[in-house]
């Protein structure tokens, strides 16, 4: 039992530190994850013995190491988040009868990893290994939502970090912030035309079992087409999905976030 509460501990340390942009003091380690100094101390000796961690002595801080990076190399190769969460995404895309797409962060922005078209809805610029900026994507700005506020305006410290693509979608913190409250407030991201004029996309993102957002779900629509009887049910089949994925990547339920 103690050796499987140390490998917990050595776990939580490393998602601690994966979900901020910079690295972290051992002060604020112990503090966030409820430990006492002197083992947080001893996981992270261990740690950077083993590659999982760097020590930055002249910052007295500690990130993540290169072993911790081919970890997360290793995952993407394997592509189980892929496999897992296809025949989900199917059935959305059938079950809306419109194009569905599962989508990750990286960096400001989102690249897509699961793309399902059904016949005769329009082609859209998303495909799998597209990029396109989170700020402006249901998908991304669904993701931004379930992050840290401090992580936010880490990946956007400024103005030049927005991107437009037709002169639509934020600028700005200042107008990111109530895009995302809102995002947060109704348990679903959306976006009209940020993209694709014409288009309309709702969003929701699928979470670890810590409540991090590892990717997003999308619904893309023709404005038409998305009237307030059809949004609210691909809305509701978007959440379902999300949860779905979240389950079988043993996460927690994006239900328990509104």
């Amino acid at each position: 039992m103690a050796n499987a509460r140390a490998a917990a501990h050595a776990l939580d340390v490393l998602t601690f530190l994966a979900r901020h942009a910079t690295p972290q003091p051992a002060a604020a380690i112990a503090r966030e994850l409820g430990l006492p100094r002197s083992t947080t101390y001893h996981l992270l000796t261990v740690l950077v013995e083993r590659g999982f961690v760097v020590h930055l002595p002249e910052e007295r801080r500690y990130g993540l190491g290169v072993a911790a990076f081919e970890l997360g190399s290793a995952y993407s190769r394997h592509g189980p988040l892929q496999r897992l969460a296809a025949p989900v995404l199917r059935r959305l895309a059938d079950s809306v009868q419109e194009n569905a797409h599962l989508a990750v962060l990286h960096g400001r922005d989102i690249v897509y990893l699961v793309e399902e078209r059904v016949a005769g809805r329009p082609s859209l610029v998303s495909d799998v290994g597209v990029r396109l900026p989170a700020s402006l994507t249901a998908t991304g700005l669904a993701i931004l939502s379930a992050l840290p506020a401090a992580q936010v305006r880490a990946l956007f410290p400024s103005p030049d970090a927005f991107v437009q693509r037709h002169g639509a979608g934020p600028t700005s913190l200042t107008t990111l912030h109530p895009l995302l409250a809102q995002a947060r407030a109704q348990g679903y991201a959306a976006e009209s035309g940020y993209v694709t004029p014409g288009l309309n996309s709702v969003a929701a993102p699928v979470l670890d079992h810590g409540g991090h957002p590892v990717a997003g779900v999308a619904v893309t629509a023709e404005v038409g087409r998305m009237t307030p009887e059809a949004r609210e049910e691909i809305v509701r089949q978007v959440r379902r999905t999300t949860e779905e994925i979240s389950r079988r990547l043993g996460g927690r339920s994006t239900s328990t976030t509104r």
